[in-house]
């Protein structure tokens, strides 16, 4: 009988034991999940904060980047017309007419571009969210493209004849004449603008903290300043230009057509084939200069300004 109660004793004893340790476990297992949670939802917020920093980051400054420049663009479109227009022609004011209304359509592209870029960039890399941000921005790009260079060329005066013409005349789709030479061209831009920026990104940090002797002063030291954004905006224009330039006369011969008394093309394969065949490949590559000019002045402020912005809005 005393054997007995000292078994049972003894079983008694081993099960407190296993409650109590049982107890501890779910303690342990219970207790660091809520800062963990906690931590999850402020990155989350974070992530949230950060996207819509860049996005309203984004837009400014590549509005405030293509106001600067919207001189350059409108040589570059005159140079890349089917029947080769100056100044002359279509007047000094060309230069600047609808800069304030078309630039402010560069607000929702660089939007797009760079919201569309940090949202997809994480999971899938530089390659395919540079290639969603440029198809996503071309909904708002388009159209701005097909108005400007319609003012640039004199076929409409100001900007509220251009919008209402094109809506009365060719409706909704007329906003979108040369979609595809313009896909075509900004998403090989884009691509190579957002991946160059990326690799020289990386090259660059990699050769500052290479430099580094002070390694507890690395967070400061490894961040890339205003000019070496500028200048990778530079660099990443200028390959992406000099590939994409021959799709870029296309699209803006299709835009303009009608500024031309020539017969009109029938598509971008046959704008393409008809400047092959009656004005030689070199013709492909009108415009270059200003385009080289303006595109990496464009970018190179836009990538200049817009960690900066982002930074500050991230500030606040």
């Amino acid at each position: 009988m005393a054997k007995l109660t000292n078994f049972m004793n003894l079983v008694q004893i081993l099960l407190l034991c296993q409650f109590a340790n049982a107890s501890v476990t779910r303690k342990l297992s219970v207790h660091p999940v809520a800062p963990t949670l906690k931590y999850i939802r402020g990155g989350a917020a974070a992530s949230a904060l950060s996207i819509g920093s860049k996005v309203i980051a984004g837009g400014a400054s590549r509005a405030i980047a293509q106001a600067l420049l919207y001189p350059v663009d409108a040589l570059r479109t005159l140079a890349q017309t089917r029947d080769g227009r100056t100044l002359a022609d279509v007047g000094a004011q060309a230069l600047v007419r609808g800069c304030a209304q078309t630039s402010s359509f560069a607000l929702f592209t660089g939007a797009l571009q760079f919201g569309i870029f940090g949202l997809v960039n994480p999971r899938y890399g530089p390659l395919v969210a540079s290639a969603c941000g440029a198809a996503g921005s071309c909904l708002v790009s388009v159209p701005q493209e097909v108005i400007k260079q319609r003012l640039i060329t004199g076929v409409y005066s100001n900007f509220r004849e251009a919008a209402t013409t094109i809506w009365r005349t060719e409706g909704i789709l007329g906003f979108y004449s040369a979609w595809k030479p313009t896909v075509s061209r900004n998403v090989p831009f884009v691509i190579t603008t957002f991946t160059c920026r990326d690799i020289m990104h990386k090259q660059l940090k990699m050769m500052k903290q290479r430099r580094i002797r002070n390694q507890y002063d690395i967070n400061n030291r490894l961040d890339l300043g205003m000019l070496d954004n500028l200048g990778i905006g530079i660099m990443s224009a200028l390959v992406a230009g000099v590939i994409t330039q021959p799709i870029d006369v296309i699209k803006t011969r299709m835009m303009t057509q009608a500024a031309s008394k020539a017969v009109p093309y029938s598509s971008a394969l046959d704008c393409a084939l008809t400047v092959l065949r009656t004005e030689g490949w070199q013709k492909l590559y009108s415009g270059i200069g200003q385009r080289c000019i303006y595109m990496c002045g464009l970018w190179g402020l836009t990538f200049a300004l817009e960690p900066m912005m982002t930074s500050y809005l991230n500030s606040r």
